[in-house]
């Protein structure tokens, strides 16, 4: 065991459900983690579209809990055996690193089979019942204690803290979303919602070499959409593209998805990540189109590497900083989330206090 060795007090806002205030409850943990954890302290946190979701109803998720999977922190301890980074670098005291949204067992065939992200007994930061003997499983809150079976990876120093948090969900989730759709280099992209990930991906598809069309029906986020790379920017999708990107979740993109793929295509669908009205397919279109359509949900280790290693390179020339605003105290949790609902930014920050 690395680090401290005495309990640490730690608070954290509890959501006890739907139309239900926060309450901010403050214990101790102890300063000894468990074989295979560590103890983070929560340095800023932000609040991610599924967390406004879960706390209108319109995404399921246990109460209470504590809510939060998009952060950055500093390690405190590390338990007994070590941990080591996805880069296989050990974890130690004083590192900043962000985590995966989720921990999983590495022994199920699904794991077995490189699918850690739907692991069978996955475990996910800021969606789990809360167990009061062991209830720092969320980002809202001043520390994290991170299970055996998380991705770690290291924050450089000179990556800001609001860009480097919403790497453990929207950046990360972007990288595997670019991965699933193949080289783009040359390629005819198109990206349908101009939100976070969104932006994201106009920025990743632009690097790799892609011509980026950027479809969102507000045209604040169509601007900003070219200030992060797209090419083009609409507020319909155009046909005969070689991959689409679907990540607003909206049903009318998905179609728009699918009808927009040329012979060969793919489409890449991310955004569903709650219930929806049914979308049609044409069987005929997908065969005789020698189409491909993947479904990404969560994400594998190296996708949380690959995200720091891009706002790293590009957070000077593309506005990530600009898309997280505020500095809400942990005691100011209600209000973060009632900015996230009305203010322009795509993101609020949480800076546990």
């Amino acid at each position: 065991m690395t680090g401290t060795t005495r309990p640490v007090p730690v608070r954290y806002a509890r959501w006890d459900g739907v139309d239900l205030p926060f309450t901010l409850i403050s214990t101790a943990t102890p300063g000894t983690p468990g074989a295979g954890e560590v103890l983070v302290r929560v340095d800023l946190a932000t609040v991610c579209g599924s967390d406004l979701h879960t706390v209108t109803g319109r995404r399921s998720s246990p109460a209470p809990s504590v809510l939060g999977h998009e952060q950055v922190g500093t390690v405190v301890a590390v338990g007994r055996g070590g941990v080591r980074c996805v880069d296989d670098a050990p974890v130690v005291p004083g590192m900043r690193v962000v985590w995966s949204v989720t921990a999983s067992c590495g022994d199920c065939d699904r794991c077995a089979r490189g699918l850690t992200q739907k692991c069978r007994r996955l475990r996910k930061y800021g969606h789990e019942p809360l167990a009061e003997d062991a209830p720092l499983t969320g980002g809202f809150a001043t520390h994290c204690v991170l299970l055996p079976g998380t991705a770690v990876v290291a924050v450089p120093d000179d990556l800001p803290d609001a860009v480097a948090a919403p790497a453990s969900c929207a950046t990360a989730t972007v990288a595997a979303v670019v991965a699933a759709a193949g080289p783009l280099d040359g390629r005819r992209v198109l990206v349908t919602g101009a939100g976070m990930l969104g932006v994201t991906a106009v920025a990743m598809a632009a690097h790799a070499g892609a011509h980026v069309i950027a479809v969102d029906p507000d045209p604040t986020r169509r601007e900003q959409a070219l200030r992060f790379g797209a090419a083009e920017v609409a507020d319909t999708a155009p046909l005969d593209v070689d991959v689409a990107l679907e990540l607003s979740g909206k049903p009318s993109a998905v179609d728009a998805c699918l009808r927009a793929i040329t012979v060969g295509g793919t489409a890449v669908l991310a955004g569903s990540v709650s219930p929806g009205e049914p979308v049609p397919l044409d069987p005929e279109r997908v065969v005789r189109g020698l189409h491909s359509i993947v479904g990404v949900h969560n994400y594998r280790p190296a996708d949380l590497l690959t995200a720091i290693a891009f706002l790293t390179a590009h957070h000077r020339t593309r506005p990530f900083a600009d898309l997280v605003a505020g500095a809400f105290g942990l005691d100011e949790v209600e209000a973060a989330f009632a900015a996230a609902r009305t203010a322009g930014a795509m993101r609020q920050a949480v800076v546990p206090r």
